[in-house]
C-alpha cells in the first residue's frame, strides 16, 4: 500500500512537472513570434497590430461580464448598459449608403489603443496621432475573415451624426477613450437599425 501511495505521487509530481514544462514553452515560444507590428491586410478600416495593441485580452471583471453595447443607427448613438442599467451615451456617425454598418448581435474581438491605419488603395500607412482616421482607440466587433468593422476615434469630430463612414462606428476622440475603459473583448454589441 505504501508502495503505490509513493508511485502514485511521484506520478502526479511527473504530471505537473511536464504540463508546467508545456506552459512555459508555449509562453516563450508565443513570445517570441510576436513582433512589433504584424503586416496589414487591405480593408476598408484596417487597424495594424503595433506595439501600443493589446496582445493579450484583458482579464474581464464582473462589470464588464455585465456590459453590453447597443448602437442605434437610426438616432446615431451608442449606449452602454451595465447590469440593464443605462451607464452613458455617446454620438456616433455610422456607415453611408453602400457602406452600411452591419445590424445583428456581435461580441467585441479585438481592442487597441493608438490604432495604425492602412488605406485601403495606396496601402500607405497612417500612424497613431492627430491625423489618424482611427483616432486614439479601435474596438472591433465584426468581421468576414477580410473586412473589419468596429468603433474608433477619428480627425473628423465635426462629421459625428452623419452616415459617412466605410461601416465604422466612428466617435469623438474623448468617448471612445471613455467606452475603451468600460469594456473588453467579449463584451456583446447589437447594433439596431
Amino acid at each position: 500500500m505504501i508502495r503505490d501511495e509513493s508511485i502514485t505521487r511521484s506520478f502526479m509530481l511527473l504530471c505537473l512537472g511536464a504540463a508546467f514544462l508545456t506552459l512555459l514553452v508555449r509562453s516563450q515560444t508565443n513570445a517570441a513570434s510576436l513582433t512589433p507590428q504584424q503586416p496589414a491586410i487591405n480593408l476598408p478600416l484596417q487597424p495594424v497590430k503595433t506595439a501600443s495593441a493589446s496582445l493579450k485580452p484583458k482579464p474581464v471583471t464582473l462589470a464588464q461580464a455585465q456590459t453590453r453595447l447597443v448602437v442605434d443607427l437610426s438616432d446615431r448613438k451608442v449606449s452602454l448598459y451595465r447590469s440593464q442599467k443605462l451607464q452613458a451615451s455617446y454620438p456616433i456617425a455610422i456607415g453611408q449608403a453602400g457602406w452600411e454598418t452591419p445590424t445583428g448581435t456581435f461580441a467585441i474581438t479585438q481592442m487597441q489603443t493608438n490604432p495604425v491605419w492602412q488605406h485601403p488603395i495606396t496601402e500607405q500607412l497612417i500612424t497613431a496621432g492627430p491625423d489618424s482616421p482611427l483616432g486614439l482607440r479601435w474596438i472591433g466587433f465584426w468581421s468576414d475573415g477580410h473586412n473589419q468593422i468596429g468603433f474608433h476615434g477619428t480627425n473628423q469630430e465635426e462629421l459625428i451624426g452623419q452616415a459617412v463612414s466605410h461601416g465604422c462606428v466612428r466617435m469623438r476622440n474623448q468617448d471612445i477613450v471613455a467606452l475603451y475603459q468600460q469594456v473588453a473583448e467579449g463584451t456583446p454589441v447589437m447594433v439596431q437599425p
